[in-house]
């Protein structure tokens, strides 16, 4: 065998690079999700309970937003890149559930 898998070295190619972009897809459909759901409360006639999911949805987008810009820095960092902390990623998969659950929420 040839190359840098050969000596037990790893090449990391492209991946960060496409990992940092994936994190910044996420960040985008957070936020038009947030801000649908600020839309859909700001029309009027909203019920307590859209407006306490939109709070939420907000609140998660803040949070994934945070973890993502911390996941972000992470992949830029000189050196290999690193595994995320399993509770930034259980994080990031709560506020990513919690904001489907009330983006369902404000639709029906």
């Amino acid at each position: 065998m040839t190359g840098p898998s050969a000596d037990g070295g790893r090449d990391p190619g492209l991946q960060p690079e496409r990992t940092r972009l994936s994190w910044r897809r996420t960040t985008l459909s957070a936020t038009v999700a947030a801000l649908l759901a600020v839309r859909a409360v700001a029309q009027g006639g909203a019920s307590t309970a859209a407006v306490v999911a939109c709070a939420l949805c907000c609140l998660c987008w803040l949070g994934l937003l945070g973890i993502a810009h911390r996941r972000i820095r992470a992949l830029t960092a000189p050196g290999p890149p690193t595994a995320p902390a399993p509770r930034y990623a259980a994080a990031a998969v709560l506020c990513t559930v919690a904001m489907a659950v009330c983006g369902a929420l404000l639709v029906l």
